[in-house]
Parts: C-alpha cells; sequence; structure tokens
C-alpha cells in the first residue's frame, strides 16, 4: 500500500490575507477529506487505503489563491480524477481540495507544482 497516497491542497491565503484561524483552516481539510472517502468508499485504491490505517500517507500542499484552486479542480475534472472541493457554507468559499488515494505516480504530476503547506 505504500504507493497509495492521498493529496490534500489548502489555500495559504486563508490564514494570511483572510486571518482565519489555524483550526478552521485545518478544519477544512477535514471535511474535505471525509467527503472524498466517503464518495468514493467502494473504491479499489480507497479500500486498499482504509485497510492499513496506520500507514496512511497524505501530502498537504497549499494553493496560493481562491484561483489556483479553483483551476486545479478544473484541470483534474478534466483529467477525470477523483477528488472533492470542499466550499465552505454559508460564506460559499472554496478552501480546499481532497484528492481520493490514488497511487502516487498517477496524480502526482496534478500537484507537483504545489509545495507543502506551511505554517
Amino acid at each position: 500500500m505504500s504507493n497509495i497516497v492521498q493529496y490534500i491542497v489548502v489555500r495559504s491565503d486563508l490564514r494570511s490575507a483572510l486571518s482565519w484561524p489555524l483550526g478552521a483552516v485545518i478544519a477544512q481539510s477535514c471535511h474535505a477529506t471525509a467527503a472524498v472517502i466517503h464518495l468514493n468508499a467502494e473504491d479499489a485504491d480507497t479500500v486498499a487505503y482504509l485497510k492499513d490505517l496506520d500507514n496512511m500517507h497524505k501530502v498537504v500542499l497549499e494553493a496560493k489563491d481562491e484561483t489556483a484552486l479553483v483551476k486545479l479542480s478544473e484541470k483534474l475534472k478534466e483529467h477525470e480524477i477523483k477528488h472533492k472541493l470542499w466550499i465552505e457554507q454559508p460564506e460559499n468559499i472554496p478552501t480546499c481540495i481532497a484528492l481520493k488515494p490514488y497511487v502516487k505516480d498517477t496524480v502526482h504530476k496534478y500537484v507537483k507544482h504545489f509545495k507543502l503547506l506551511k505554517e
């Protein structure tokens, strides 16, 4: 299972420009991750990923703003990469994308230009 990874891409400007607390940003990732796992619960990679809970591999990346996040979502849709774009309500703000678990080589090319999320 070591080659299955789940990528999460969070807007870095939520904390910097919009002054969201760290907990609120983490909650966005949790929402998106739970949703995409639920939506793809019967997918073979998701099933394999969840069979070894103590060794799940997630990579959390940052998108600079809403435009970059939405652009990524459109690219993923275009290439039929299953993901969840989390839109915080009632504000209607796109905050995070979680891809379903994939074999790394399948999806890395779509997210490799994003940096790891930092404080």
